[in-house]
């Protein structure tokens, strides 16, 4: 049951990125290049949406993976800089902060012996 948290909570963390990344390119176009609002019409919308499901599917994830308290405070302090989601998911995947508590016990699926 933790492995989909886990995915989806990767998945919505990369969108967030993109969204993000989308959101500073069009604001560069509007304030700097063309100043036409096109993509800050589009990726903000998007970037918004991006933010809530992310912040959502973090705060599942913290209960549901039984992540430290340090852990999901900062999966939730990724979400306000540019592609901080991402970093975070890196950073925490790279020190197995982030694997399903339950999972490290659960050999279902594995040969044996492993």
């Amino acid at each position: 049951m933790s492995k989909p948290v886990l995915t989806i909570f990767r998945v919505i963390a990369t969108v967030e990125a993109v969204t993000w990344a989308g959101l500073l390119v069009g604001m560069f176009f509007k304030y700097v290049v063309v100043r036409n609002e096109i993509g800050v019409q589009i990726f903000g919308p998007l970037h918004g949406a991006a933010f809530i499901l992310y912040v959502i599917i973090a705060v599942i994830a913290w209960y549901r993976l039984g992540w430290s308290l340090w852990t999901g405070v900062l999966a939730l302090v990724a979400s306000v800089p540019p592609l901080g989601t991402v970093v975070f998911e890196r950073w925490a995947s790279a020190r197995g902060r982030i694997e399903p508590a339950a999972a490290v016990g659960d050999t279902a699926g594995e040969p044996a012996g492993v």
